[in-house]
């Protein structure tokens, strides 16, 4: 069995690493640019698509805490959006990081940032089930045949009795996604910075 300390240290080192990769992606996106920038119209529709995504993002992630509030390791949670799949916080996170992309009004830097998202979260999937089939048992073996692992099964919703919520975790859940917006500003100065010429941009994607 995988103890709760080892796993929380997996957590941290998880989190470390991500943050990493988050800073070399973004260094690296300063000196590219959107091969779709003469044609407004589709460049605006993408940067769209990815204001949508990011508050689907934050929306979703607070749903998502309203259910599981720091009860992950604790017990098996099966309601509202944990009925449709075992790790929605990741499916809205990898939905946030493709509206993140997005605001590159690139499409393939949208596609490459979910990518690279599901691929991280994937790997911490698996020590994290290691874990929890150990900690429960039969029964969260059961969840795992009956629930897909990542990508959602609609049919099987079916919501709660009742929800014991903690605010202070959605509070910082919320506040915590707000940093998806950061992306807006953040690539409106590097298109801008790129125009005046103070970057050079030297790779072209659509």
């Amino acid at each position: 069995m995988i103890p709760a300390y080892d796993l929380s240290r997996f957590q941290r080192r998880r989190r470390i690493a991500i943050a990493i990769l988050v800073s070399v992606i973004f260094a690296a996106l300063l000196f590219v640019r959107s091969a779709v920038t003469t044609d407004n119209t589709f460049h605006e529709y993408v940067e769209s698509f990815g204001g949508a995504a990011i508050l689907v993002a934050i929306l979703g992630r607070t749903w998502c805490t309203l259910y599981i509030g720091g009860r992950k390791s604790a017990e098996i949670v099966r309601g509202g959006p944990y009925s449709v799949t075992r790790n929605p916080l990741y499916v809205f996170s990898t939905i946030g990081a493709a509206g993140i992309g997005a605001m590159t009004g690139s499409v393939t830097v949208a596609v490459a940032f979910a990518v690279i998202t599901y691929l991280a979260f994937h790997s911490v999937t698996l020590v994290e089930e290691a874990y929890l089939k150990q900690a429960f048992g039969e029964p969260y073996l059961d969840y795992m045949e009956q629930v897909p692992r990542f990508f959602p099964r609609f049919s099987l919703f079916h919501e709660s009795e009742t929800l014991t919520v903690k605010p202070q975790l959605i509070y910082r859940t919320f506040t915590d996604g707000l940093i998806f917006l950061a992306a807006y500003p953040f690539f409106e100065l590097v298109e801008y910075l790129q125009d005046t010429g103070v970057l050079p941009v030297f790779l072209w994607l659509y």
